[in-house]
């Protein structure tokens, strides 16, 4: 009608709301044309995968410059350490050795002004900024990291490394020892130190590199303190000191080595000063080179505790083979199956490793290895997203050797095989031999024996191991316990089974029949002839007569049971007790 008006934001949320009735309404309907391939639940996807993975284990506050394990904040973190071992090592240099002279302190200064400027950026900027727990929570906010790091014993000694204590040259004259407080910013070294190690593939190496930096240094400040003696003693003075000759650096380096590490061949010291600064080097020797020598022997330790476990177990199994007389084959078979398996995962059980995570991390990792294999079964295309991640911590991982059965002919099938890595062969034909096919990795077979009624169906035919096989197992019990809890999946799966049944039990087709050419097509195929008229017309004389006796009497006492049955039940006895007494007469 004339002048009315229609809402323009009414009139759109209408028209999607019509759309979406639409949207719905088709889905239902599919859904009641193939219920089996529809399913109510959410699938199974990549996408909802990698989504999830986001919001969980890719947490980046905005209020933050650097996460707990952020790697920009590990290559800063090097960047000061770098700053932190060039005071830590030189100070002392400079200090003892004549090395800093007038025409090369221009060099040294702007190398300190370098690594000061890192130092101050390392105090203003990027700690203040750096998250910390609270109780379990990430702090992210820049008020409170801020507060947290000021409060912080790192902070005071910072603030104590970047103090200007080179205005004293001013006095007294330009001296490295005024930078000493340069050596207290020990915690970001020891910082950077945990968090390389963290991301590390294999940080046994970075650990053996730094405990020999241990000893590098501690020789280094011993060679420092044997030249400062020397000097005070007076160059040359003594054959214990150092007479001034060659490169004074090595040379002190050398007698150091000799004396931390007690080889001895040494000048004998001539001075009290001398022989009291020899027993202190000789008792800090003893004590530093055997922590050190300890420390290296649990970092190689650590390294290797893995390869001592598998050598362990293998010559514990060996042990036990020998003492109850083995065959020698067997216990060939067990020794490659050790060897293959440490080699191929690097350890003998992969659930050990796992079982000491959070069950989320466990998913993450399981998601990571597994997805790709079971995406590719259809028997779980449409299932529960959780049921299918509960299922992915389930699998059990399996090796098979060269000629290994991985099921045989027969047998009552209870579990679904996934090929993660090598190859199977099914084998058939009169004699079982015979390759019908050759499965490889990401092939699926038995998934059937999963939901099969009746406690499984039989195996139809042999499958081995073609070469080293690494199968996933997923048992028919360990199903059953996940999908309690998933009824609409059980419902699913139960249909796609009654649909996979039918399609494995249809008859291959035969050969094509041949059709009758001519007039013999108007009249149908011929009708076999009777078995009495075949006896008549097969023989003659008496032996036709006889085997027309002969099919007579065993018509006769095919009729017979028939017979005696409709007379017990009509006299009411109990069919079973009569036949069991006609049973015992004849």
């Amino acid at each position: 009608p004339q002048g009315f008006q229609t809402n323009e934001y009414a009139d759109a949320q209408l028209q999607e709301i019509v759309r979406k009735m639409r949207e719905r309404a088709t889905v239902y309907k599919e859904k009641l044309k193939d219920p089996v391939l529809s399913s109510p639940e959410g699938s199974f996807t990549r996408i909802s995968i990698s989504k999830r993975m986001k919001t969980d284990f890719n947490f980046m506050p905005v209020n933050s410059l650097f996460c707990l394990s952020d790697r920009r904040y590990v290559a800063w973190l090097m960047l000061v350490t770098v700053a932190y071992n060039w005071n830590c090592w030189f100070i002392p240099l400079r200090f003892v050795f004549p090395y800093q002279t007038s025409s090369n302190t221009i060099y040294w200064v702007a190398i300190d002004i370098i690594c000061d400027i890192c130092y101050l950026c390392d105090l203003l900027v990027f700690q203040p900024r750096v998250q910390f727990l609270k109780g379990g929570d990430i702090i992210s906010d820049k008020v409170e990291m801020k507060k947290f790091y000021h409060s912080s014993m790192k902070f005071r000694l910072d603030v104590i490394s970047v103090l200007p204590f080179e205005v004293l040259s001013i006095f007294f004259g330009f001296n490295p020892a005024f930078r000493a407080n340069r050596m207290l910013k020990h915690n970001t070294f020891f910082e950077f130190n945990d968090r390389l190690e963290a991301i590390l593939d294999k940080a046994y190496i970075y650990r053996v590199i730094r405990t020999t930096g241990y000893l590098l240094f501690i020789l280094h400040i011993n060679a420092c303190l044997y030249y400062w003696a020397s000097d005070y003693e007076g160059l040359g003075s003594t054959r214990w000191v150092y007479d001034g000759q060659g490169n004074m650096y090595l040379r002190c380096y050398y007698w150091a080595v000799r004396t931390l590490i007690t080889i001895g061949g040494l000048p004998e010291p001539q001075t009290l000063f001398e022989i009291v600064f020899q027993l202190l080097n000789f008792f800090l020797g003893v004590f530093v080179f055997s922590s050190l020598i300890g420390q290296m022997r649990d970092v190689i330790g650590a390294a290797t505790a893995g390869q001592n476990y598998y050598r362990s177990c293998m010559d514990n199994t060996v042990s036990y083979m020998n003492t109850y007389s083995i065959p020698k084959v067997v216990q060939n078979r067990v020794r490659t199956w050790y060897e293959y398996t440490w080699d191929s995962q690097g350890m003998l059980d992969e659930s050990e490793l796992l079982e000491q995570m959070p069950t989320k991390m466990q998913l993450a990792i399981a998601i990571d290895v597994n997805f790709a294999i079971v995406n590719k079964v259809d028997l779980f295309k449409g299932c529960d997203t959780q049921m299918i991640y509960d299922m992915l911590l389930r699998l059990k991982s399996i090796v098979y050797l060269p000629g290994d059965f991985v099921c045989k002919k027969g047998e009552i099938g209870r579990e679904m095989y996934i090929i993660k890595q090598g190859e199977v062969q099914v084998l058939g034909g009169p004699d079982g031999t015979k390759v019908l096919v050759t499965l490889r990795a990401g092939a699926v077979f038995g998934e059937i024996s999963l939901l099969a009624a009746g406690g499984g169906n039989r195996r139809t035919a042999n499958v081995v191991a073609h070469g080293f096989a690494n199968l996933f197992i997923l048992d028919k019990k360990t199903l059953n316990e996940i999908l309690v809890h998933y009824p609409d999946s059980e419902k699913l799966l139960m249909k796609k089974a009654k649909v996979l049944l039918k399609e494995k039990g249809k008859p291959a087709p035969g050969p094509p029949v041949q059709q009758p050419r001519g007039l013999a097509g108007l009249f149908g195929q011929k009708q076999e002839t009777p078995k009495l008229f075949k006896a008549m017309l097969g023989g003659k004389g008496k032996a036709g007569l006889a085997k027309l006796l002969q099919l007579k009497r065993e018509r006769d006492i095919q009729v017979m049971p028939q017979e005696t049955e409709q007379i017990i039940l009509s006299a009411g006895e109990s069919k079973g007790d009569i036949l069991g007494g006609l049973g015992q007469t004849e």
